[in-house]
């Protein structure tokens, strides 16, 4: 038996218990109109006592931070140098910044950190920004081909000489209100306290003990707005809007994958998007860290195994049993928090949606916002063993114009084999 002693840290004294309410919290307004009186998130750890925020910033990457703290390579005290940090464009404040209901999973003031809140930050609050934005230039060898084969034109504005598309890049990190969350999923907020507790292993204790906390940063990835022409564009119903509202698929996105149609249907819609503010009008991509139907990489190369494994091969009939025998439930994802982004450039009607989600679709519609044309993507994008996928979700009820098949058709649609 080892000799050696544990040595045990430091008291940890827990956010939960009754004596970490300080008088320096600022308090949280949700929905305010003025800023000041809607208050800031102050999510950070440096100065405890200012905290009135459940989890913390960059929640998705906290672990890290944490490894690199500990190996002493990141400094526990650091505080954000600001300077030349602030939007290159204007985003104004939209009546639904202003609206407690409209807005419940990103916080719209957090992009305007220095100049709303600058006093509180020279009093020594530590208030990080929730919200970035940039711009850059989208090299994407499909928008290369768009090009040679006449589809989309070099205008030296969107498009560049180069090839390249000029856009706006928004990242949003995610800041639920508490309240606002249980309402939009119907449920009581105690409730939703209590299952987001249990189910993350009793992570965030102020869950169930700090009711007086109604903001949570929860441990999830950003959600990253590509913007195509002018920004001010998207609140103005006039203005022709084309809109990709896509959850991410590392295997297709990055690495070109085709047993799916995620990678073919972004770069689509990339390239309407581009068209679109060429002709005056103005583009939009959000692009949501929801992998494998929010059910995780590992789950979806299961499945994957699953369905080109099973007796009669990968056919269309068995696309959704085969998730819901792995995972228990064919979708994860809760399309309920996604219009929150096209709230927060004030959008109230989308001329062009590429999206075959009934899902998506309606949570838009319900959240107030017109759609006009809803864009299938077009059958010569589809790779052949993505087909399976495709013939899958029409038959379930998917947006498309064309051919449904029935049971028999389904059957017959069938993938590659594993090895092959």
């Amino acid at each position: 038996m080892s000799n050696e002693k544990f040595e045990r840290p430091s008291h940890v004294v827990l956010t939960s218990h009754s004596n970490q309410v300080f008088k320096e919290s600022l308090p949280v307004n949700w929905g305010a109109t003025n800023p000041k009186d809607r208050g800031p998130i102050i999510a950070t750890i440096s100065e405890k006592e200012n905290r009135n925020a459940i989890g913390t910033h960059s929640g998705s990457y906290t672990v890290y931070r944490a490894l690199s703290i500990a190996k002493g390579d990141y400094a526990r005290e650091h505080r954000p140098e600001l300077e030349n940090t602030f939007s290159p464009v204007v985003i104004k404040p939209q009546e639904s910044w202003f609206d407690p209901e409209k807005i419940v999973s990103i916080d719209p003031w957090g992009g305007h950190i220095q100049e709303l809140y600058g006093d509180y930050i020279k009093e020594g609050y530590n208030i990080k920004p929730t919200i970035a934005v940039t711009q850059a230039r989208l090299h994407i060898p499909e928008i290369f081909e768009a090009i040679d084969k006449g589809r989309l034109e070099i205008d030296g504005d969107i498009v560049a000489e180069d090839k390249s598309i000029k856009v706006t890049k928004i990242a949003f990190e995610p800041v639920w209100y508490l309240p606002g969350i249980a309402k939009r999923l119907g449920i009581e907020e105690g409730e939703l306290r209590k299952i987001l507790f249990n189910e993350t292993g009793g992570m965030f204790p102020e869950l169930v003990t700090r009711p007086d906390l109604k903001v949570l940063l929860p441990p999830i990835g950003s959600t990253t707005a590509y913007v195509f022409g002018d920004v001010e564009k998207l609140s103005d119903s006039e203005a022709e809007l084309s809109c990709r509202v896509h959850d991410e698929c590392n295997g297709s996105d990055v690495f070109g994958s085709d047993i799916c149609t995620c990678r073919p249907y972004l770069t689509y819609g990339i390239e309407h998007a581009a068209k679109t503010a060429q002709k005056g009008g103005v583009g939009l991509i959000v692009y949501y860290r929801k992998e494998g139907r929010a059910l995780g990489e590992v789950t979806k190369f299961l499945v994957y195994n699953a369905r080109k494994r099973q007796e009669g091969g990968d056919t269309a009939s068995n696309y959704f049993k085969r998730t819901e025998c792995v995972a228990g439930v064919e979708d994860a994802r809760f399309q309920e928090f996604m219009p929150d982004i096209l709230q927060y450039f004030g959008i109230k009607k989308i001329h062009n949606l590429h999206s075959m989600s009934n899902m998506k679709y309606d949570a838009i519609a319900k959240s107030g916002i017109e759609v006009v044309n809803r864009i299938s993507i077009p059958d010569e994008l589809i790779p052949a063993d993505a087909q399976v996928e495709m013939e899958a979700k029409k038959a379930a009820g998917y947006f498309t114009a064309g051919e449904v098949k029935d049971k028999d058709g389904l059957d017959k649609v069938l993938g590659r084999n594993l090895e092959e």
